[in-house]
Order: structure tokens, then C-alpha cells, then sequence
């Protein structure tokens, strides 16, 4: 006789950090990974989400400037600002804005954002400013699906620099299959 076993979802443990396991099954033998690998690849690649594409500094054309009186170079600042969060409401690109004054750390919360746009980890670490040293960059935010190369930007207007964006909310999936038993048969 057939047994066919309806599969449940259920969400193993309490979420913390933004993360969270799920349990599936039981399946049918070979297709926990058919199933855990289009799952994943859809959480990494297909939801979509917000990130910073675009950043124009006041004092520095070019990625390999360095600024007077902040104590990261333009590449060092560049690379703390991808690792910004950000949600955003509106499908068109979105400018926002840092202008900090030192002697400070500049985080994320020192960023000005409009209606529509939040930063989510606004302890992010972006820059240490000494007493001379000034911060002025507008970012751009614009949403999107998966990973973008800053080579896709064609525009190359002097000023701004392009930037890597993985738009995903999602950083990390992955899975594992084990045996499960159903009746008399184990897989």
C-alpha cells in the first residue's frame, strides 16, 4: 500500500539575532535537498530588499582619497557603509545624507534619512573623526534583488562612487537532511 506523508513545517527554538531554524518532513527519499536547496536559493536570491548603491563624498573623488582629519580612508569608510541595513518604501533611488562635524565616531544614526527609509543596526561603525575632521557623503539607497556589481553603474560620474549592493535581507541559509523514519522504512 502507498503511504504518502504530508510534510509540516515548524519553526525550531525561539528567534534571536535575526535568526531562526526550521524543521520540514518528512519527505519523500532524495527530496530534502531538492527541496532545502530551492528554498535556499530563493532566500538568498529572490526576496527583495534595500541597500546602499551609490556614495558621494564632499572632500574625495575616488575611492583610494584620503580625507584630512578622519582616521579610515575613503575605502576603509566605504566598506563599513556596505555593511549598513537600511529599509526603504519607495522603488525610486532615495538620497540620504551624513554631515558630522568632529571630534567623533560616526555611526549609522548620525545618518539622516527621509519618510519611507530606516536604518536598522544604527550602531554600525562607519568613521573616527578627529577635532578638523568633517564628514559630508550622500548615499544613495535603491532596492532591488539579490547581489549587484558596482560595475553595473554606466553613468561613471566624476564624484560618486558605485558600490557593491546585496539587496537580500537574507546574509546566510543553509541546510541539512537527516533520516527520518516513517513506518518501517528509514531515509
Amino acid at each position: 500500500m502507498l503511504v504518502i506523508q504530508r510534510p509540516t513545517v515548524e519553526a525550531i527554538g525561539t528567534p534571536e539575532n535575526n535568526r531562526q531554524k526550521f524543521s520540514i518532513g518528512p519527505l519523500e527519499p532524495g527530496l530534502g535537498h531538492t527541496i532545502g536547496n530551492s528554498i535556499r536559493r530563493m532566500l538568498l536570491s529572490s526576496i527583495p530588499g534595500a541597500a546602499i548603491t551609490t556614495v558621494k563624498f564632499e572632500s574625495a573623488l575616488h575611492e583610494f582619497d584620503v580625507i584630512d582629519g578622519i582616521t579610515e580612508d575613503v575605502t576603509e569608510i566605504i566598506l563599513n557603509m556596505k555593511d549598513i541595513v537600511v529599509t526603504s518604501e519607495s522603488d525610486e533611488p532615495v538620497v540620504i545624507t551624513l554631515d558630522v562635524k568632529g571630534p567623533a565616531e560616526v555611526t549609522a544614526a548620525d545618518i539622516n534619512c527621509p519618510a519611507g527609509v530606516e536604518i536598522l543596526n544604527k550602531g554600525q561603525h562607519i568613521a573616527t573623526l578627529s577635532a578638523k575632521g568633517r564628514l559630508v557623503v550622500d548615499l544613495t539607497i535603491e532596492r532591488g534583488k539579490g547581489y549587484a556589481s558596482s560595475d553595473r553603474d554606466t553613468r561613471k560620474v566624476i564624484g560618486v562612487i558605485p558600490i557593491d549592493a546585496i539587496f537580500s535581507p537574507v546574509r546566510r541559509c543553509t541546510f541539512t537532511v537527516e533520516p527520518t523514519r516513517v513506518e518501517q522504512s528509514t531515509n
